[in-house]
């Protein structure tokens, strides 16, 4: 609804009685994003080495066929044979991608179901599932280049090449297609994952006890 003349524009989320502040405010986009990025910036570095033991179980015998190593194996191996920074491999790209990835994921959400809600008038469960789809889906189809880099760093051990020396060289050797790779399936689990997610946090914080 409109407030008085010169008064900025707000809105009531029909059901729920709270007033939308996405129109009134829009720096809250700039806040959700900062503090989502940051959030999630902080959980990948503390995970990274699970996520390089993840691509390496991946990737194992491609193209063959035999015997599979474990996570507690491959753990080993890495230590014994490349040394505990092996454990950090691509960590830049990761961080980066974190930042823009998770702030993309989670600050799109509200602004997004805002957008829904003045278009059609409501914010009900298919609302929110559709705004988790299409936040998650975008924010990997924006950062799946960096994710291609982190993989190839983590899987690559004795490269010497930075971050950027990985891009420029991709870009150059197999076409600037390539930074694509694999994004069809990492939007579809994005999309689903983050709707399945932020949908359910937001209902579960209407429901009264």
């Amino acid at each position: 609804m409109d407030n008085q003349p010169g008064s900025k524009k707000s809105s009531i989320i029909p059901g729920s009685g709270k007033v939308n502040n996405w129109a009134a405010s829009p720096s809250h986009l700039c806040y959700h994003f900062g503090t989502s990025g940051l959030s999630i910036a902080v959980a990948t570095g503390v995970t990274h080495p699970l996520d390089v033991l993840k691509v390496r179980l991946q990737m194992q015998l491609v193209g063959q066929r035999g015997p599979l190593t474990g996570m507690g194996n491959l753990l080993v191996h890495i230590l014994k044979n490349e040394g505990p920074r092996s454990m950090y491999l691509g960590l830049a790209p990761a961080l980066t991608r974190s930042v823009v990835y998770g702030g993309l994921r989670l600050g799109l959400y509200e602004p997004s179901k805002y957008v829904c809600e003045q278009v059609f008038g409501s914010t009900n469960i298919f609302v929110k599932i559709a705004s988790g789809a299409f936040a998650g889906g975008f924010a990997t189809a924006l950062t799946n280049p960096v994710e291609v880099v982190k993989v190839r760093l983590q899987m690559n051990p004795n490269l010497r090449r930075g971050p950027i020396g990985e891009l420029r060289r991709i870009v150059s050797e197999e076409g600037i297609r390539a930074l694509w790779k694999g994004v069809g399936p990492a939007m579809a689990r994005a999309a689903s994952m983050t709707a399945s997610q932020l949908s359910t946090y937001d209902e579960s914080k209407r429901v009264k006890f």
